[in-house]
């Protein structure tokens, strides 16, 4: 089953496909792109629709989705971990 939609092999984070998803949980996604699976283990409760991040990011760093910057990180997240508004922000304000 796919818990994690992920569009390119670039992107440092997946989004959320299922209801339910609990710290702890091992995932997988699938990446277009390639038609490829990955395995990432959840760090946190995330809601449906919400981000998880594929690898660490650090802190000021650019966050990739759907191939495309979506904003930066102004905490450090970790491989895993819930990436929302409480560790990224856009880069427009």
């Amino acid at each position: 089953m796919i818990q994690v939609l992920v569009h390119d092999k670039k992107d440092t984070v997946g989004v959320i496909v299922i209801e339910g998803v609990k710290a702890g949980q091992e995932l997988t996604g699938w990446v277009m792109e390639d038609d490829s699976t990955i395995k990432v283990k959840a760090l946190n409760d995330i809601p449906i629709g919400h981000k998880l991040a594929l690898k660490d990011i650090g802190n000021g760093e650019t966050v990739i989705k759907y191939g495309f910057d979506i904003g930066k990180a102004v905490a450090p997240i970790k491989k895993g971990e819930h990436a929302h508004v409480h560790n990224m922000k856009t880069k427009r304000w």
